[in-house]
């Protein structure tokens, strides 16, 4: 049965959307073994999406697109120009900085993309940054979204793999930073190098406290998410109400930047993005219940032998595997093969659930800046109008950074699970 595993890559290399080639190969194999238990595919494709917890995907969805249409950036993005802007390279770092705030509020990297490199990429261009350094940078800083929660994947990695969510949003903030990190000394090495400089002149304290003052309704709103899971007030789907009533609240009466009329389309665009999640997530536990009923993931750990049972070389080739996947398959579609493939492998190595799901979304949300598909790249490239090549000689550094870190996060899971114990301690 493990050939049909190899029909399945086949089919998503030949571009046939994922949610369709999960339920073919499915279906297929069904066929091929007892047509008797076709009867169950309705039941185990509904089962899969009958989950409470996935209610959280299009809140937060939700919640984004309002806080991307209600003027909650451009906020964001201000109070980045007041902390490092007057730096070397602080147009570039303030793209960095203003990702980690913006990540926090919608954890998706698609909409970190959009939103910052429609308004930082023009405003580099204007200070003299190459475009092809700006419009790299925001990709790779877009990525920190899924990572830092709230986090669409890791939530579904939660669901696929019956993990805390909570614990999986904990986990998720060291790895978010060192990325943050990470870029931003990049930025400096790039801004020291070419001269690249705003204004000599740092803010005082009072305008960091005026720039706190006028961001300060966007920056709680993490703090409340994550405040509230961590202590038991409310669990991480209920925290996607508070999300979009939060947003609903300063966008409409607040910042006053949408009206009632401006909710159709956001509600609208919510709900297709939902269902083609949904649709992905459904055909994704009918492949997962047929894995199962198969013992195909036992068949994968009896080829692997005694690398199996070694958790550093086992991570090691799962990285090398994830990442050659990412280049071609989007990150919520991976989470959906990969994780109920590999999740068996790293239990059985005694690999903790919540250091690989950061593992994992760390691994595939470098895929959004690895050509040939590098989703993140084509949406600068598109605001920046360069095509995606000429981004490379910037992009490169950034992915080697990536890189380190992810190596980083896979050898020393303490790194990520220290905050996590410490929690529940």
């Amino acid at each position: 049965m493990i050939w049909l595993v190899i029909v399945l890559f086949l089919l998503i290399i030949l571009r046939i959307p994922i949610a369709f080639s999960l339920g073919f190969v499915s279906i297929l194999g069904i066929l091929l073994i007892s047509p008797s238990l076709l009867i169950n595919v309705p039941r185990h494709i509904f089962g899969g999406i009958d989950n409470f917890t996935l209610v959280a995907v299009p809140l937060f969805i939700l919640a984004g697109e309002i806080m991307t249409k209600g003027g909650i950036s451009k906020r964001l993005i201000d109070f980045s120009k007041t902390i490092v802007g007057p730096l070397p390279g602080g147009l570039a770092m303030v793209v960095v900085l203003a990702s980690i705030f913006f990540s926090a509020l919608t954890g998706t990297a698609i909409a970190a993309a959009a939103a910052i490199g429609g308004m930082m990429i023009p405003a580099m261009n204007k200070e003299g940054y190459d475009v092809r350094f700006s419009s790299s940078l925001v990709a790779s800083a877009a990525t920190i979204g899924p990572i830092i929660p709230p986090s669409i994947v890791l939530i579904l990695y939660g669901v696929i793999a019956s993990v805390s969510i909570g614990d999986l949003f904990i986990a998720g903030v060291i790895p978010g930073l060192l990325m943050g990190i990470g870029l931003m000394g990049y930025s400096y090495y790039i801004g020291k190098k070419n001269g690249y400089r705003s204004s000599d002149k740092r803010a005082s304290f009072v305008e960091v406290m005026s720039g706190i003052k006028d961001a300060i309704l966007a920056l709680i709103m993490p703090i409340i998410i994550i405040g509230g899971i961590v202590s038991g007030i409310f669990t991480a789907t209920e925290s996607g109400v508070i999300a979009v009533v939060y947003a609903l609240i300063i966008g409409l009466f607040v910042y006053k930047e949408i009206t009632i009329k401006d909710l159709l389309p956001i509600v609208l665009h919510t709900a297709k993005t939902t269902a083609t999640i949904v649709f992905l997530i459904g055909s994704a536990s009918l492949f997962i219940w047929f894995l199962s009923y198969n013992s195909i993931p036992n068949q994968l750990i009896e080829m692997m032998g005694g690398i199996s049972e070694n958790p550093l070389v086992l991570l090691f080739i799962i990285n090398v595997i994830l990442l050659i996947a990412g280049t071609f398959i989007d990150t919520i579609s991976a989470v959906s093969i990969f994780t109920p493939l590999f999740f068996p492998l790293v239990s059985a190595a005694g690999i903790d659930p919540v250091h690989f799901g950061i593992v994992m979304a760390v691994n595939l949300t470098i895929g959004m800046v690895t050509p040939p598909l590098g989703v993140c790249l084509f949406v600068t490239s598109s605001i920046a109008k360069i095509k995606v090549p000429k981004m490379f000689t910037y992009l490169m550094p950034q992915i080697i950074i990536l890189l380190f870190i992810l190596l980083v996060i896979t050898y020393i899971p303490d790194l990520i699970l220290f905050p996590v114990n410490l929690f529940h301690s």
